[in-house]
């Protein structure tokens, strides 16, 4: 019986003034050489402790990027998806500022937008569209957006975020109400961000939040 190729890829989403966009990188091997794909490799078995570990490992290694939050998405398996065989992909997705992707060294990583992608290898495609929709869900009552932001926001940034995942415009005052109901945002000691108007207060994420998801009863 041949055996079944098992690995992990992982949807990298950041969001730029562009909109949202996701990191890809040439392969370096057959099948598919030379073209852009997700981040992915082979499950280690005598290493990874389990999924996630490989797949953190996975992304770092190509990527030089330790994302602090990664999420399982979804399992992508089948005699069609890989010219070499029957295969499984355990898929995740992570999220990171923009200014993390432009800081790395690796020259070969490179943002598309996810309304924008070029042909792409395997069902890596689906497993864009799957991260792109599960973000876009779970950002109308979580707090998953700010992963997308710095170590440090203010509330319009933070805002923004929101907005331009959820697609609509969010009145304000609700916006910062259901931030306060959320209470997951920790206020930076005497730090505000100047701008053409009075400065804003900065946050950060609060501790527990940073790896794990604070859900609301209802949406924003």
């Amino acid at each position: 019986m041949d055996p079944v190729i098992c690995t992990v890829d992982v949807a990298l989403l950041t969001l730029t003034a562009e909109g949202l966009e996701v990191a890809l990188l040439k392969r370096e091997h057959a099948p598919f050489k030379g073209v852009a794909a997700l981040p992915g490799g082979y499950i280690h078995a005598r290493t990874d402790v389990d999924a996630r570990d490989a797949a953190r490992r996975v992304l770092l290694d190509k990527t030089g990027i330790a994302a602090p939050y990664l999420e399982q998405l979804a399992t992508f398996s089948g005699a069609a998806r890989d010219p070499r065989g029957w295969s499984i992909s355990i898929a995740y997705y992570a999220l990171v500022p923009a200014t993390t992707i432009a800081q790395t060294e690796r020259d070969e990583v490179r943002l598309h937008s996810v309304d924008r992608l070029p042909p792409l290898p395997f069902d890596h495609g689906d497993i864009i569209g799957t991260a792109v929709s599960r973000l876009r869900s779970k950002s109308q009552y979580s707090s998953l957006p700010c992963h997308l932001l710095g170590d440090v926001f203010t509330l319009p940034q933070l805002q923004r975020v929101y907005e331009v995942l959820m697609g609509e415009s969010i009145n304000k005052v609700s916006f910062r109400r259901k931030m306060t109901e959320m209470d997951m945002l920790d206020p930076v000691d005497g730090q505000f961000e100047s701008g053409a108007h009075r400065p804003a207060q900065l946050y950060r994420l609060k501790p527990a939040f940073r790896e794990q998801l604070q859900l609301l009863e209802r949406g924003l």
